[in-house]
């Protein structure tokens, strides 16, 4: 029997894994898939996570880029350099997440990949996890098992709720782009990204609010043209966003979620990555504590991230309501001040918290609702 049990070994899981395996628990991660697997992301990870971690990242990095490219519709385009100490880190999620639980496994952390999870059982003191190769248990268990997966309905938790979104790879050598994209104003309630790697583009699109039925073929295919991507040269993807929706409990009895399991994607920006080792690290943390006889850590993991990280996506969430309910306002008065996006970079490598920078963010948004105030 294991102290913890991981389902899912996205960078929620492999967190969690080498933080609980370093205090030296013994854990097994749970993956469907044979891994290395495939991931749809944009693959863009905050510098931010550096010091939660005693190793260095550069092996699972494909580039580090700090100037980030805005259009609109493709054009009025807006150049803006970050300031900030390290660049954003562009990476391959295959990679990355490969190295992440390779730094767990090296602590003690067990793989079985090719493992699907098909139902729980709590026994009273303990839980057993059915696969269809043989029965497993443990203490404890955490459901990292992304926006697609049971574990928040099978725990009685509440269950993601999903937007859509599309990914588009075009892996051939293409050079070294070294500008971050984003175009807003070919989709509505939302916006493209391209983060360029090493070999390749990760190209995405995802809604952030209202029930958007637009055709993400279409545009992801017309938004590949401009950057001279034959069809032959791309594979689409569709995958939903979990994105955060507001507090709520991501404990049960001896378990918990991380990750977009627990909706912890930005509703703002979609980052992703970021708060989903937050999160594994924090639960591994509250596991620890649990199994060393603390009856309240899981309790205290639910207020951590509802405190920590949840508060400041209310404000990322209401930015995102008056950001893409106008978006060419927001888009020539917020995008187009280098000074704003150099913000949202801040935020997005960890520097500033949306707290600081929302609250200014919506009054100038706004007034551009307001005859003669624009």
């Amino acid at each position: 029997m294991y102290d913890c049990i991981i389902v899912g070994a996205g960078p929620a899981g492999g967190a969690a894994a080498y933080h609980l395996a370093k205090r030296g628990r013994s854990v097994l991660i749970l993956e469907k898939e044979v891994f290395p697997r495939y991931k749809p992301c944009g693959g863009g990870v905050s510098p931010a996570i550096a010091p939660w971690f005693d190793f260095d990242f550069s092996p699972a990095i494909s580039l580090k880029l700090r100037t980030l490219r805005y259009t609109w519709k493709f054009d009025d385009a807006v150049e803006v350099e970050l300031e900030t100490p390290e660049p954003i880190w562009l990476v391959r999620r295959d990679v990355f997440d490969h190295f992440l639980v390779q730094q767990a496994q090296a602590q003690g952390a067990t793989l079985q990949d090719q493992t699907s999870v098909t139902a729980i059982e709590w026994l009273g003191d303990r839980w057993r996890v059915q696969t269809p190769q043989e029965p497993l248990e443990a203490q404890y268990l955490i459901g990292a098992d992304g926006a697609k997966g049971m574990m928040a309905q099978w725990l009685g938790l509440r269950e993601p709720k999903r937007r859509s979104a599309a990914a588009l790879e075009a892996q051939p050598p293409l050079g070294h782009d070294q500008h971050i994209h984003f175009e807003f104003g070919m989709t509505k309630n939302g916006y493209i990204w391209n983060f360029p790697k090493a070999d390749g583009y990760s190209i995405g699109m995802g809604t952030f609010r209202g029930g958007d039925t637009h055709n993400f073929e279409k545009t992801l295919a017309d938004y590949a043209q401009r950057f001279k991507l034959a069809p032959e040269q791309c594979r689409q993807y569709d995958h939903p966003l979990c994105l955060w929706d507001g507090q709520h409990p991501l404990h049960s009895q001896n378990a918990l979620l991380a990750g977009e399991a627990a909706s912890l994607v930005d509703p703002f920006s979609a980052e992703g990555i970021r708060p989903a080792i937050y999160s594994g690290m924090q639960g591994a943390i509250a596991i620890d504590r649990a199994l060393g006889g603390d009856i309240n850590a899981l309790e205290a993991y639910t207020a951590e991230m509802n405190n920590e990280w949840g508060t400041d996506m209310v404000w990322a969430q209401r930015l995102a309501g008056v950001f893409y309910r106008i978006p060419g306002v927001s888009y020539r008065l917020g995008v187009k001040r280098p000074a704003a996006t150099r913000r949202m970079g801040q935020v997005l490598c960890g520097e500033l918290r949306y707290r600081d920078v929302a609250g200014n963010a919506i009054k100038r948004l706004s007034s551009g609702l307001i005859p003669g105030r624009s």
